[in-house]
């Protein structure tokens, strides 16, 4: 599956210089990472999150968000953010804030 170059670009663009970041192709897009920790990327055309799995039902109730599900089973701490909800930057920087702050909560790989 072909990722938004578009997302990924702006995606970029809001984590800027983010000690530790590094970029990875995965799940069919393009993970970020930071210390080695996925926080986010893009699958299609929706941002992939990583989060606390505590927070992934409150977020949930957002509008368009749903879970990361590529195999049936969806994946706890994961969702998939989509375009409507990221079409600004402060709404994408929000997001992408989310799973870095989870990342960085982690410890380092």
């Amino acid at each position: 599956m072909a990722f938004d170059e578009a997302l990924a670009a702006r995606v970029r663009q809001v984590l800027g210089d983010t000690e530790g970041l590094s970029e990875k192709r995965m799940f069919g897009g393009l993970a970020f990472l930071v210390s080695g920790n996925m926080a986010c990327g893009v699958h299609g055309e929706d941002l992939i999150l990583r989060i606390d799995p505590q927070e992934g039902e409150a977020m949930l109730g957002e509008p368009h968000v749903r879970l990361f599900d590529m195999t049936g089973r969806p994946m706890k701490g994961w969702v998939l953010v989509g375009p409507a909800a990221l079409a600004t930057d402060d709404d994408l920087s929000s997001w992408v804030a989310k799973g870095v702050r989870f990342a960085s909560s982690l410890p380092p790989k």
